[in-house]
């Protein structure tokens, strides 16, 4: 089985867009917000409106995509609190919708209500309705809720805290994606992404947040930003701090994925990080949707770059299309099973 285990719903049907804006345009005017939180959007219409990503896993090869909110979408530095709770409700029930209509195809990721300077406990509540109410199986954690300003404290801050305990209590792996950036330095996927992922890991470097939480699971996607191209340094700066090695201290409880649009970034990736620390990932659609002219293949078929990789063994494969995403997100993993798809031994 081939899990892709990063894509955001890129192809949401024009209702949603029309309740943001009228949403967005109620916060200067309360005569123009919605006048309800029904979007008027069919079974049918999300069905077609994902029709692209279907087409994409039968002609790639991948068989389920672990599915959430746009990432630019979730602006968590927009509006104010109430209009994050709104928002992500929202957001959410959608992906739990489509996750509903075509199962075998959709596994459902949430955003969470943050909003710069607002204690995470804002997002308990809504972290609990989508694992008891609505089956999620993650959540996406944006570390930098200011949209590119880094005015909340770092990952391994207390601050955190709450968000951290009630994952550990449900067993839950986070994503760490920032959304859009509101700083004019930083162009939202080409830039304020790769820095949060990098920034993100240099943290937990610094900190020791691990050993309050032992079985806290990290995901940073886009192939770790500049980690595994420095991996070098920050294995030296792991212990010039006088940590124990970076194996042991971040990377029990952290994993890359593969949205890394070239095969020498995989090849590189699969031979500095260690393979159970991979998931397979294209993030389609999403930030580099086009055609590379030297290949004339999509850049974002990562599949592709992986089954070149020829170092990798059978079971490197198997952990990376779908052993290590079964770990790493244990929902998912008894979902499987209970379907009949247990996983696989060697």
């Amino acid at each position: 089985m081939i899990i892709d285990t990063h894509c955001h719903y890129t192809t949401e049907p024009q209702a949603l867009q029309v309740f943001r804006d009228k949403q967005l345009a109620g916060l200067a005017d309360p005569a123009r917000k919605p006048a309800s939180f029904d979007l008027g959007i069919t079974d049918e219409q999300l069905i077609q409106s994902v029709q692209p990503q279907l087409k994409l896993q039968r002609e790639r090869g991948s068989d389920m995509t672990i599915f959430s909110p746009r990432a630019a979408g979730m602006a968590h530095h927009v509006g104010t609190e109430a209009t994050s709770q709104q928002w992500t409700r929202i957001s959410n029930d959608l992906i739990h919708r489509i996750s509903t209509l075509l199962p075998d195809n959709f596994v459902p990721v949430g955003q969470l209500p943050q909003f710069p300077g607002v204690s995470p406990k804002n997002c308990l509540a809504e972290i609990d309705r989508l694992v008891n109410e609505l089956g999620f199986v993650g959540v996406n954690l944006n570390p930098d809720p200011s949209g590119g300003y880094w005015t909340d404290p770092p990952l391994t801050d207390r601050y955190w805290y709450p968000i951290y305990e009630k994952l550990v209590e449900l067993d839950l792996p986070a994503m760490i994606h920032v959304t859009s950036s509101c700083n004019p330095n930083f162009h939202h996927t080409g830039a304020h992404y790769i820095n949060a992922d990098t920034t993100a890991f240099m943290q937990l470097i610094q900190g020791d947040l691990f050993k309050d939480f032992p079985t806290l699971r990290f995901v940073i996607p886009h192939g770790g930003g500049a980690v595994p191209f420095h991996w070098g340094r920050y294995r030296g700066m792991c212990l010039a701090m006088k940590k124990v090695n970076l194996l042991d201290h971040v990377m029990k409880n952290v994993s890359f994925d593969t949205c890394v649009y070239h095969l020498p970034g995989i090849e590189l990736l699969t031979k500095v990080v260690p393979i159970d620390n991979i998931l397979f990932a294209s993030e389609m659609l999403g930030a580099v949707p086009g055609v590379d002219p030297e290949t004339g293949h999509n850049f974002d078929d990562t599949k592709r770059y992986v089954d070149q990789v020829s170092t990798l063994s059978e079971q490197d494969r198997y952990k990376i299309f779908e052993g290590n995403a079964r770990r790493i997100y244990p929902r998912l993993d008894a979902m499987l099973t209970k379907r009949g798809h247990p996983p696989k031994q060697f």
